[in-house]
């Protein structure tokens, strides 16, 4: 295996770290929340810039037309809230306001997916990655761990354009040993390991339970590929269509319907593939309540449960 799993490191720390030295840099960058500072990490960001962070309060709506006027008037801005008060309560103002007119805000939200855990279903969002795809100009962007979080965010704030980037609640484990070794290529898949009798495609905080999912069938003699995708729009077809497995299993935690899965579908039928996809994620169903650790096994999202769903598959 060319990547090992290290300490488990939270990417919101990673992207509020990351502000930080961003805000130092760059002095047009200014910073939105929605109350929720705390959580989303921004508060690092408020402490050291306090005249450039706004606390739009529970206003998501607000916040993101703010962001857009702010945008107007040449700044870099980063907006943020829980990836359910921001795709879902926002969504209006993210599409007319900043995407139709191509501004340059980063919307980065936290709590995405089913590992919010105990606040449940109204606060687990597995909805947000097929909400914000189909928005035109918006690109869309799912980590692996901390390390690739700070690039990714150096990234958002040296390009232009609108970006949604989602990132859990819990700390996961880091699949990179430094933001070099992480160093993010928009558009772009990065192979973790090489195999020749199926390819894996993950993303965001899946990527370190694949990894757990491929020593497993490495034990039972299956020599599977794994691809880390965080940039989900746009994918990146090129490895999909060049891939020389005919089986292709999509991990995320989202719905199987709109989000990485659905993306990777949609490059085989474009192409004509002759490939066959499985898709592993929450299967068009609402969260419950509990621990990030039982959603996920209870999801059949966590390292074994994922090995075991691939064995099935292999032995139809």
């Amino acid at each position: 295996m060319r990547y090992k799993l290290g300490e488990k490191k939270g990417m919101r720390t990673a992207y509020g770290e990351t502000l930080v030295k961003l805000g130092k840099e760059l002095p047009n960058l200014v910073v939105l929340d929605a109350d929720l500072s705390g959580s989303t990490k921004t508060v690092m960001f408020a402490k050291a810039f306090p005249d450039r962070f706004f606390n739009a309060g529970v206003a998501e709506q607000n916040m993101m037309g703010m962001a857009a006027g702010l945008a107007r008037t040449g700044k870099v801005v980063f907006a943020s809230t829980f990836a359910m008060f921001a795709t879902g309560r926002a969504w209006e103002q993210i599409r007319n306001s900043i995407a139709y007119p191509n501004l340059n805000v980063k919307i980065v939200a936290t709590h995405s997916g089913i590992t919010v855990g105990e606040d449940g279903a109204t606060h687990q969002m597995t909805e947000d990655i097929a909400i914000m795809r189909c928005i035109p100009n918006m690109r869309v962007i799912s980590p692996t761990d901390y390390y690739e979080t700070k690039s990714v965010i150096e990234w958002c704030a040296r390009n232009e354009g609108p970006v949604y980037v989602r990132m859990p609640r819990r700390d996961t484990e880091t699949v990179f040993s430094s933001e070099e070794d992480a160093k993010f290529q928009f558009g772009k898949g990065r192979i973790l390991e090489d195999g020749s009798d199926l390819t894996i495609i993950a993303t965001g905080e899946m990527v370190p339970e694949a990894i757990k999912a491929l020593e497993l069938l490495k034990e039972d003699g299956i020599d599977a590929q794994l691809i880390s995708m965080a940039t989900i729009k746009p994918i990146d077809e090129e490895m999909i269509v060049n891939s020389t497995n005919d089986f292709i299993v999509s991990i995320e935690d989202h719905n199987i319907i709109g989000g990485l899965g659905s993306a990777i579908g949609e490059v085989i039928v474009d192409h004509g593939l002759n490939k066959r996809l499985l898709r592993i994620g929450i299967r068009d169903v609402f969260g419950i309540s509990g621990s990030a650790t039982d959603l996920l096994r209870y999801y059949g999202l966590d390292g074994e449960s994922i090995y075991r769903r691939i064995v099935e598959e292999l032995r139809r």
